[in-house]
This record gives C-alpha cells, sequence and structure tokens, in this order.
C-alpha cells in the first residue's frame, strides 16, 4: 500500500501522520500503527481498494455541505446551514421557549446558506423543507465564579470519596461522607468541595475500584449510596438487620484501607433488602418519585441495568469471561432478541440495578443541597474521567458512540519512556457529529445534573487524544482530533444551564493555543504547585492567574508532607521506579535543591515566615503550601483533604496497580471530625484568610 496515500488519508482523517517528541523531534507514526487506528475509528484501510473507499468516504465528510443532526453555533452570529438538500428559502426556527422566527436564507459559495442572527441560547428546531434539525447555541463563554459573585477569590477542598469515614459506611466512603465533610468545610468558609469520579464501575467486580476507570459515566457509583438520603434510620436498622450485617460492617468499618470485596458484598445485602421492602410496600409515597427516575433516564438507564445483570451472569461464571466482547454471539447485542429474553426472566434483578441508580441519584442531590444549605458557593465538583472501559456498559450499549479497539494515553516524555497507555476508550469523532453529539451532551448533563461545578480529566482531549491500538504500548499512537469548537461550545451551554463552573485539566502536552482558547471560554485551568516551576525556582504566588485554579497537588502526585519528606522517594525505591542514572542518593540530592527553591517560594509569598522548614517537618510545609495556593490570584484556590491534614501518602500512585494501595486508604477520624484538629482548623483559617 502507497504510505503516502496512506498518511494522506489521516489527516483527512484527523489522525496526525506525525508528531514532535518532547524534547522538539519530529516523529513519523508507523504504516502499521496508521493503518489500525484509521480502522477503529471507521476508515479501513487494509489495502488499496478500502483505503480508496475510505478517502472518498472522508472527503464526502469533509465538504460539510449535508446537514448534520445537530448545529452548533454561538449566541449572536447568523446561522450557518450546510446546504446540500435544501431547496427553499425560508427556514423557521422554533425556540426552546416556544416563541418561532421564520427566516429567509442567503446563499453562500462555500457550501453553506445563511440565516439570521441568533441570539437566544438553548436547543432550538430548524425546519427547512419538512425536515427538522436541533440547533445548539451556546453563550460566549462558561458560568464562571464571576457569575456567582465579581472578583471574588474563593476556596475549597477536594476529597476522595471512598477515604471518607462514616458510622454505618460498612467499610468505604459514600456521599454521606461528602454531606459531612461539606457541612464542617462549609462552617470554616469553604466555598467548593471537589470530589474524584462518581462515575459507575462494575458491581459484579469488587476488584475493579479506580474511579477513573469506569463502567459508563452516564450513571453512578451505586458504592456511593447514601441510603439515608432516601430511607429512614429506622428502615435502614430494620433492613441491616434482616441483612444480618452488623458484625461484618463493624469489622469493615475498623479497617484502615478499604476491602473492597466485602465491602461491596456487605453494602448489596443492605440494599437488596432495602429493595424488598420498598417493593413490598405497596402505598410506598416514594414510588412516584422512583417511576419518574425510570422514565427520565429512558433506554439508557434500561441498558446500563440489562448490562449489570449480564456481567453478573457471565463473569459469575466464568472470570475470563469479564469483557462482555466474550460473552455468547446474542448477548453482545444489546438489541438482540436474546438480550430481551434475558431481561424477562431476570426482571427483578434488573429492577434491583434501577433501584440502585435511583438511590444513586439522591444521595448525589442530597449530597449537593447539603453543600447549598451549609452555604457554600459553588457546592460539589464533579469530576470527568477521560474515557470508559472498553469492556464496560457504554461500550456494550452503544459502541458507535466509542473508538474500539484503541487506548486513550500520552505520548512518550522523561518520565514514561514508553508513553503512557490507560486502557480507556474514548468518544469517536466520526460518532460524536453522526449522533448530534447526543453522548456527549448526556455525560454532560449527568455531571452537572447535582454539582456546582465539573472538572474535565485531561481537558485536552476536547481537541486531540492520544491513542495507541489495544495491546500496544503507547509509542505506537498518534494524535486524532476532534470537534473541538463544537464540543466547546456544548459545554459552555450546559455549564449555564446548570449554573456550573468547567475546570479543565491541562497538565502535560497541551496543544499550542489550548490554554488560551479555555480561558477565553470561561474554563478554569489548573496550576498546580508541583508544577508551576522551572530549572531554577518555583513560581511565586503572584505569577498564578485568576483564570485557573490553585492547587497545592493532585490525586496522583506526592502529597505535600510526603513530598518534603521524601515519602514518595522510598516508595519509587522499593518499587524500583527510579529511572536510567537514579539513585535514592542522587533523588534526595534533587529533593534537596528542590525544597530550598520550594522554600524560597514560599518566603517571597508571605506563605512561611522564620526559619528554614525542616525536611523532617511535613506539617509546616503543609501549612506554607495551603498558604501559598490561598496567596495566589486564582479565582479558586482547592487543598487536597491530604494535604489539609498533612498526610504521607497519596490516594495514588501512577505507575503501579496492586504494588500500592491505590483507592483504598480511608482517613483516620470521621469525616465530620476531619477538620476540627487545632492544626488542620489553623491551616484552614489561614486560607480563608489570605482569600479574603
Amino acid at each position: 500500500m502507497n504510505d503516502h496515500h496512506l498518511r494522506e488519508l489521516a489527516r483527512l482523517c484527523g489522525v496526525a501522520p506525525y508528531w514532535n517528541t518532547h524534547w522538539g523531534e519530529e516523529r513519523a507514526v508507523a504504516h502499521d500503527d496508521l493503518v489500525r487506528i484509521l480502522g477503529a475509528s471507521g476508515y479501513p484501510c487494509a489495502n488499496e481498494s478500502d483505503l480508496a473507499e475510505s478517502r472518498a468516504l472522508a472527503l464526502r465528510s469533509n465538504a460539510a455541505r449535508t446537514r448534520p443532526p445537530l448545529i452548533v453555533m454561538t449566541s449572536g452570529q447568523a446561522l450557518r446551514i450546510p446546504a446540500d438538500g435544501i431547496h427553499g428559502r425560508i427556514a423557521r426556527l422554533v425556540m426552546e421557549d416556544g416563541a418561532v422566527l421564520d427566516m429567509p436564507l442567503d446563499e453562500y459559495a462555500d457550501g453553506y446558506v445563511q440565516g439570521a442572527i441568533i441570539d437566544k441560547t438553548g436547543y432550538h428546531r430548524l425546519q427547512i423543507d419538512q425536515q427538522e434539525t436541533l440547533v445548539a447555541v451556546a453563550p460566549r463563554r462558561c458560568f464562571t465564579i464571576d457569575d456567582i459573585a465579581p472578583d471574588a477569590r474563593m476556596w475549597g477542598l477536594t476529597a476522595q470519596i471512598h477515604a471518607l469515614r462514616m458510622a454505618g459506611d460498612g467499610g468505604s466512603g459514600g456521599f454521606a461522607g461528602v454531606s459531612a465533610l461539606a457541612a464542617s468545610a462549609a462552617r470554616h468558609g469553604a466555598a467548593a468541595l471537589a470530589l474524584s469520579p462518581t462515575h459507575a464501575l462494575f458491581a459484579s467486580d469488587p476488584n475493579h475500584y479506580s474511579p477513573y476507570s469506569p463502567s459508563t459515566r452516564l450513571f453512578l457509583n451505586t458504592a456511593h449510596i447514601d441510603p439515608a438520603a432516601t430511607f429512614h434510620q429506622t428502615q435502614i436498622a430494620a433492613a441491616a438487620n434482616i441483612a444480618d450485617i452488623g458484625h461484618d460492617m463493624a469489622r469493615l468499618e475498623g479497617l484502615d484501607l478499604v476491602d473492597w470485596a466485602a465491602a461491596n458484598a456487605t453494602r448489596r445485602k443492605l440494599h437488596a433488602a432495602l429493595f424488598e421492602n420498598f417493593r413490598g410496600d405497596a402505598n410506598n409515597p416514594l414510588a412516584a418519585n422512583f417511576q419518574v427516575f425510570r422514565d427520565s433516564c429512558g433506554q439508557a438507564l434500561i441498558d446500563h441495568a440489562r448490562f449489570e445483570s449480564l456481567h453478573g451472569h457471565y463473569y459469575g461464571g466464568d472470570f475470563m469471561r469479564w469483557d462482555w466482547r466474550t460473552w455468547d454471539t446474542p448477548h453482545r447485542d444489546p438489541r438482540s432478541t436474546e438480550v430481551e429474553a434475558f431481561a424477562r426472566d431476570h426482571k427483578l434483578e434488573i429492577d434491583f440495578n434501577i433501584f440502585l441508580q435511583w438511590l444513586a441519584s439522591r444521595s448525589q442531590a442530597a449530597a449537593q443541597k447539603c453543600t447549598k444549605d451549609s452555604g457554600m458557593r459553588i457546592g460539589l465538583i464533579s469530576d470527568l474521567a477521560v474515557g470508559v472501559n472498553s469492556g464496560g456498559s457504554h461500550a456494550w450499549s452503544r459502541p458507535s458512540d466509542l473508538l474500539d479497539g484503541l487506548s486513550v494515553g500520552a505520548p512518550p516524555d522523561p518520565l514514561a519512556p514508553q508513553g503512557q497507555s490507560w486502557g480507556l476508550t474514548a468518544f469517536s469523532p466520526r460518532g460524536l457529529i453522526d449522533s448530534g453529539f447526543a453522548a456527549f451532551i448526556a455525560t454532560l448533563r449527568g455531571m452537572m445534573a447535582h454539582a456546582g461545578g465539573v472538572r474535565i480529566d485531561h481537558a485536552m482531549g476536547l481537541a486531540r487524544l492520544w491513542l495507541s491500538p489495544l495491546g500496544e504500548d503507547a509509542s505506537h499512537g498518534a494524535y486524532v482530533t476532534y470537534p473541538f469548537e463544537d464540543m466547546l461550545r456544548l459545554v459552555m451551554l450546559e455549564s449555564h444551564r446548570h449554573r456550573a463552573i468547567v475546570i479543565g485539566e491541562d497538565l502535560g502536552t497541551v496543544p499550542q493555543g489550548f490554554r488560551e482558547r479555555l480561558e477565553s471560554a470561561g474554563i478554569y485551568g489548573m496550576r498546580v504547585l508541583q508544577f508551576e516551576r522551572d530549572h531554577e525556582r518555583f513560581r511565586e504566588a503572584q505569577w498564578y492567574g485568576r483564570s485557573a485554579v490553585a492547587m497545592s497537588s493532585t490525586h496522583d502526585t506526592p502529597t505535600i508532607a510526603g513530598w518534603w519528606r521524601g515519602r514518595d522517594l522510598e516508595l519509587r525505591e522499593a518499587l524500583h521506579q527510579f529511572g536510567p542514572g537514579q539513585t535514592r542518593a542522587s533523588e534526595d540530592g534533587a529533593r534537596a535543591h528542590d525544597r530550598h527553591m520550594m522554600g524560597e517560594a514560599f518566603k517571597g509569598s508571605g506563605a512561611c515566615h522564620g526559619a528554614p522548614i525542616e525536611s523532617h517537618d511535613g506539617e509546616r510545609a503543609a501549612d506554607a503550601a495551603t498558604a501559598f495556593i490561598a496567596r495566589t490570584q486564582c479565582a479558586l484556590a482547592l487543598a487536597p483533604l491530604e494535604d489539609v491534614l498533612a498526610e504521607i501518602d497519596q490516594p495514588n500512585l501512577p505507575g503501579t496497580v496492586d504494588q500500592h494501595p491505590n483507592w483504598r486508604r480511608r482517613h483516620a477520624q470521621r469525616a465530620d471530625m476531619l477538620l476540627e484538629a487545632p492544626s488542620v482548623a489553623a491551616r484552614l483559617l489561614a486560607m480563608a484568610n489570605a482569600r479574603d
């Protein structure tokens, strides 16, 4: 096959045939890798015939003369419509509020016709020649902190939900702990509580507990259910008694690490008993609310509930059949008669799965209400993972939404010479356009429904993603382009509709001009203390701009106290994670230099006074770091709970699977008491004073 023609096809399809390394060197994507990436993107090119057909398809798609299911535009612009198939000269736009606008259409030579300027934001229906197209009109910026309180400098905390300890939680944290922590943080003046992802995982597989590897992002992790958000304590106690789980719950709640298998099994017994009581009560006052939830979620909820049951059926019988692509062929198709028959035979179990999602939704809503009732001006900030597991619910129920056979990651760099492959699949760019961005819009709405904000993990994915074929390391990848401006406008529109701020995780390799475009769109970037540096210094607080969120650390980095004391170096040495030429001695020397530079930044910003912070004094380092981010001009400063508590162990250690207790650590105190220790309260007071 002609390599030049293959690379030409790649450009037409939004797959970059070349890329620049961290060191500025241009590299060509290997021929075979391009073939696999293009094939997974819907453009087969295994031979010359396939290549020719895919080229013709790409040219037709790029011509953009055919009306897509959804036209996305910005308020104040003229409506532009692909001209192909348009015969009439008058269009009607039925606004979301029912108002009607009839407009003449002017013809343009670039394959479009143009209508009137549209100022009203929302989802409107465009009618031409008895055909209807949806038009999404977005504001020019997202909803921002200035829309809540102009020029305010707010602060908040970030927390890993599983780590929040509460009496009766059965061994892992949930929305009850979120509510308790939020109420406590609000009393100290916090405006926001940013959470780890709440996406649905795999109920039948307790070993799959990373919140960043979801089965679907359309529904919730039922491990976080707070039964008290729906039922009275007497009902919960009665269900626990019926399930006979008192001893197990007490044992699990006493552990320092989450025992996911035992906690999930115990929790499921409790939920099953609640379900039996609920369905057995013919006069239950919540029955109507349950039915409204079920109806509003529609087929997507039914599909997810069926997937959960099928997954339990196959994986429970043979752990090698975890992935739905290993199931019996008829069960791989959610619309098959065999799946319908399975659903009839397992109706009670599927209803139980729907019941769990209802409880989870009510739990999340109750937690957000608690934040607002407590006085938080933003409330919960949800976390949108970059992709989904290709063996999960979304990939089974709506495969055309996703890129089957490709894994999201990052290209090789000094920290990961082979690159990073995260084992997640992502939206298909072609699938997004062909479906009118339906799954993307549904995902945004789910993330903002019960939150005052959303953090978009690896926000560069709005513009491009590094994707590699499954089974290969990330050095075999390529950048795949996404419809950035359309996706950005939809984020802006949904942000305003939900009055939710948006944070974009813009760390790592960022396309040129990307951060500037996020800023102009009202999306806050992230400025993490440990990364804001060069070889000579850490940047002082005055350098951090208003259009970003200041943070001392993240879930993937060492805590401040741990970094200061070298806890991360201990772990890397024990796990043989040092790179070529690195030794513990050399890393200790580099860390001593870095501590000095960070200490100078603390002093220069007024976050630390007196003698230099000793290498063993993680508490004082945590004092200085939280005070430092509070002194920045960023509109929002977020302190991870681990830094507020001066803990030394980080929630997740990248590059490990089971060598480190990732996503299992629990805080020592109950969530409602975590912030009451004098040293912790003093840190929060310093943050609050610096933000006023």
